[in-house]
């Protein structure tokens, strides 16, 4: 048989999928794991026609490749990347390409591009984005690094991805660790989105008191409009589900403990590194960070109360809570695109925001018909300031604020939390108005630390400090 184009290295589902992918589509691949027992399960999966070998060792890896040889690795994000490519290195060559495919943080890839650059290897950090199904029928890819080493790449990536109606969903990111910085910012819009849904079914369910079949087919019906999504068809299949045990609603027999990985919580850090606001973002991993106090929240529930019961007027308000989903989640995008824009500014990757809106469309856990929008309103501004400002988008915030205000006044009314799309709405807010109150922020600066100002009637860049008067004596 002939030589194999490229090997797969870590074989838990994501990786068996992502190989099964490479061999359904007629390339010729080596799959590998510390394990011999993943590698056999990954051959016996394998369909008649699949030209896809399995090794023992690093060394039946490479020999098994033509030159340069090109491995993917889909093993845990964090040392054991290191551990692999350490594992690696003796049997490869100069001039081998490396690509890791995990969920690294985006400094770990800046690190290991100049480590392995200047031992004679290329690296390339992938995001891969669209869970294990994705992995197996089309994922949305996210590849950064040169521009050379993409091109290698490409013929295999533009097949195995996930296909739309202008192309395969992926595209040569950018330079540097650009790949892994926006699969990360993919991942903190993805986590705004689940916390954005999860506020409008607690709104649903214990403001409307909407059952479970109600809170599904108004998901599904909301996934035929603008809001269509992954998420929101999800959702639905979620709010339909039985509990075979029980016979309850599926939803309701999950612990309200939610799990995270680390990427949403990078977002947020990266976001304070850039000094960008996110605070849809921050609001949804706060808001994860809350729910894993089961424990505290329990017990702080026997002794804090909320608002009394308070009577609603209905009408019209599970529509205006569709309209402040989408207005909130415009918001949530505009801040992770604004997040984008300030790190590629810094390290001069070439981002092209029309073009990773493009690739979001299909395969990706935040796929939706709103993207269509993002990439139209990229391919009428390139240099868009923020997606705020396009007429579009921003047009619907300005046309549905009355509803966006209305569900936010009703959440705190019962007090419902609403961390995520209060977050959206100060945001908004903040962004659309010319002066804010800061200036007594920047006020109280100078009094106590001497910190200085800039003037409005002085041409910006000259500071000054104000010998700050003590309160007058009160008279009796």
């Amino acid at each position: 048989m002939s030589q194999s184009k490229i090997a797969v290295v870590g074989l838990a589902t994501m990786g068996q999928n992502l190989a099964l992918n490479i061999a359904r589509n007629g390339f010729p691949i080596t799959v590998f794991n510390r394990s011999f027992g993943k590698t056999e399960a990954t051959l016996a999966r394998a369909e008649p026609g699949y030209h896809m070998v399995g090794a023992k060792t690093p060394q039946e890896v490479a020999d098994s490749l033509e030159r340069p040889r090109k491995l993917i690795l889909l093993v845990k994000a964090g040392q054991p990347v290191d551990d692999t490519i350490a594992q690696f290195l003796p049997v490869l060559d100069q001039g081998d390409l490396i690509i890791d495919t995990g969920n690294s943080h985006p400094d770990d890839t800046d690190r290991r591009s100049r480590e392995l650059t200047e031992q004679g290897f290329r690296f390339v950090g992938m995001g891969v984005s669209g869970g294990e199904e994705g992995a197996l029928n089309g994922p949305s890819l996210m590849p950064g690094g040169s521009k050379d080493a993409y091109e290698e790449l490409a013929p295999i990536l533009t097949k195995i991805a996930a296909q739309v109606e202008d192309g395969p969903c992926v595209t040569h990111v950018g330079t540097g660790a650009a790949g892994h910085f926006v699969k990360m910012v993919h991942n903190g819009i993805e986590y705004g989105d689940m916390q954005l849904i999860a506020e409008c079914f607690d709104l649903m369910q214990n403001v409307l008191g909407m059952s479970h079949a109600q809170m599904g087919d108004t998901f599904t019906e909301w996934n035929q409009g603008f809001l269509e999504s992954f998420l929101i068809e999800i959702t639905a299949r979620i709010l339909h589900a039985s509990d075979p045990e029980t016979g309850q609603p599926m939803v309701e027999v999950i612990l309200d403990k939610a799990g995270q990985k680390g990427t949403g919580k990078w977002t947020t850090e990266m976001a304070l590194r850039y000094g960008v606001p996110a605070p849809t973002m921050h609001a949804a991993v706060e808001a994860r960070i809350l729910s894993s106090q089961k424990t505290q929240r329990e017990s702080a529930s026997r002794v804090l109360s909320g608002p009394a019961s308070n009577n609603v007027d209905q009408d019209g308000l599970l529509e205006a809570i569709r309209d402040a989903l989408y207005c909130s989640k415009i918001c949530s995008y505009a801040q992770g695109l604004d997040l984008m824009a300030a790190a590629n500014t810094e390290n001069d990757w070439g981002l092209d925001f029309g073009e990773i809106a493009r690739i979001w469309k299909g395969g990706c856990i935040i796929r939706a018909r709103f993207l269509r929008s993002i990439q139209q309103a990229y391919g009428k501004q390139s240099s868009l300031p923020n997606l705020l400002l396009d007429p579009e988008l921003g047009g619907f915030l300005q046309h549905h604020q009355s509803a966006w205000r209305r569900v936010a006044a009703v959440s705190a009314a019962h007090g419902i939390p609403m961390l995520a799309m209060t977050g959206s709405l100060g945001y908004f807010d903040s962004f659309r108005r010319a002066r804010l109150p800061q200036n007594l922020t920047q006020a109280q600066r100078d009094l106590f630390g001497a910190h200085t100002f800039e003037r409005t009637d002085k041409p910006a860049g000259e500071f000054f400090h104000h010998d700050w008067p003590d309160l007058p004596t009160r008279a009796n």
